[in-house]
């Protein structure tokens, strides 16, 4: 079975292709902006186009527009291609590269939106010990308390506690397969993590 694997929530675009859970190909690339235009010719690139049995792509939180086309993305494949579709929460994967060289607690802490960070915990199993949260620095340090940190934010993180090591790394979806079984879902909608800026008119 081929997995292709999808993660454009933040900075970083990132594509996988498995086949019986043996990495083909990938590709890594820090964006920032322009997600849209490139996430489709990445996957084009990968062998026989990036087709797969399965797609898994990320959810979120982080970047509003990137989580968006990420989704859309695997959507359009797994209906072009029938193939099964699961999603993820990022914070699980940043996690997930977290313990390659790691045991215990991790906290993830990535870039959020006006200045605030997404913050999660995970045990030593890899399970998530609350929601993830999109909170202000300040708030951040009374909700991770895991010596290691990892994500994007990680080192300011750790800079603003005076101490724990930090671990600066965009998520990979070379990582994907690594994620508990239990975090993956059927349904991808998006996980934004805080409340949207605007509300409908009633």
């Amino acid at each position: 079975m081929r997995m292709l694997a999808i993660d454009c929530a933040t900075e970083a675009c990132s594509v996988a292709l498995f086949e019986d859970g043996a990495l083909l190909a990938h590709d890594h690339r820090i964006l920032g902006r322009g997600h849209a235009e490139r996430l489709v010719p990445v996957i084009a690139a990968l062998p026989d186009r990036g087709r797969a049995d399965r797609i898994a792509v990320s959810r979120g939180p982080g970047s509003f527009t990137g989580v968006r086309i990420g989704i859309a993305t695997a959507r359009a494949l797994a209906l072009a291609w029938r193939s099964d579709i699961v999603g993820y929460p990022t914070p699980a994967l940043v996690d997930a590269m977290a313990r390659q060289e790691n045991d215990g607690e991790v906290g993830v802490v990535m870039r959020g939106g006006h200045g605030e960070w997404f913050v999660q915990q995970f045990d030593a199993t890899g399970t998530p010990d609350a929601p993830v949260a999109s909170l202000a620095p300040e708030a951040s340090l009374r909700r991770v308390t895991a010596p290691l940190v990892a994500g994007t934010e990680a080192d300011a993180f750790v800079a603003e506690r005076g101490s724990g090591t930090a671990l600066q790394i965009h998520p990979d979806a070379r990582i994907v397969p690594d994620i508990s079984p239990r975090l993956f879902s059927v349904g991808v909608a998006p996980i934004y993590g805080r409340a949207p800026d605007a509300k409908p008119a009633p």
